[in-house]
């Protein structure tokens, strides 16, 4: 595949993802255009599905194993551009699938302290609950 036709398929990966098309994102897979694949800005399809609140993406996404901590080359993470556009179920499912609720941004902020600069009191509730569901599934398991 030419490097110009990978792109503009990466482009299309992550158009699909940003308008919840996930029927495109589907066949762009199989095309073979990686999941995990990065714009020129290191954004993912699932940083435009989780910054759009794009449940069913988000969680196709997640299923097939793509970098839950992936970062852009501002270092934010999707959970970082969910928490900011207010996704509190999208924010819940990711943290409970593994995403790390505590990186920093290049301006040293958690995807709580975006919340909670954009007063998205649901998110700040969704990251406390997913955070305490996984430390007694942890405490659980000991």
């Amino acid at each position: 595949m030419a490097a110009a036709e990978n792109n503009q398929l990466v482009q299309d990966l992550l158009e699909a993802a940003r308008y919840g098309d996930i029927d495109d994102v589907k066949n762009l897979e199989s095309q073979g255009v990686l999941l995990n694949s990065q714009d020129s800005q290191g954004r993912t399809a699932l940083h435009m599905a989780a910054a759009n609140g794009h449940a069913d993406v988000v969680q196709y996404l997640i299923n097939h194993g793509v970098d839950l901590n992936a970062r852009n080359i501002e270092e934010n993470t999707p959970l970082h551009w969910a928490a900011l556009n207010g996704h509190a179920q999208v924010v819940h499912e990711m943290i409970l699938a593994g995403a790390n609720a505590a990186v920093l941004n290049r301006y040293d902020r958690t995807p709580l302290d975006e919340a909670l600069s954009r007063d998205k009191m649901d998110v700040v509730n969704s990251i406390n609950a997913a955070t305490v569901a996984l430390e007694i599934n942890v405490t659980d398991l000991n």
